[in-house]
């Protein structure tokens, strides 16, 4: 697939520098730059769904630490 992106001098300006200091062709930084924002994004969203199942663990452990408390109330 070819994409075409209009930059502005300051991305364009950016480009140039790390195409230079890497010695890599700007199509290259331009992949390897929306791989890496893609793996940020799916870390970020798992991170999220981890905490999240963790709270949910925590929460079902206090109920039913509750629960367990009225086996032996005598009804």
């Amino acid at each position: 697939m070819t994409a075409t992106v209009r930059l502005d001098k300051s991305l364009e300006d950016k480009l140039d520098f790390i195409s230079q200091t890497l010695h890599k062709k700007k199509s290259d930084i331009i992949r390897d730059a929306i791989s890496y924002y893609a793996d940020s994004i799916r870390n970020s969203k798992k991170s999220r769904i981890l905490k999240a199942v963790a709270k949910t663990k925590d929460a079902d452990k206090a109920e039913n630490g509750i629960f367990d408390g009225t086996l032996d109330d005598g009804l």
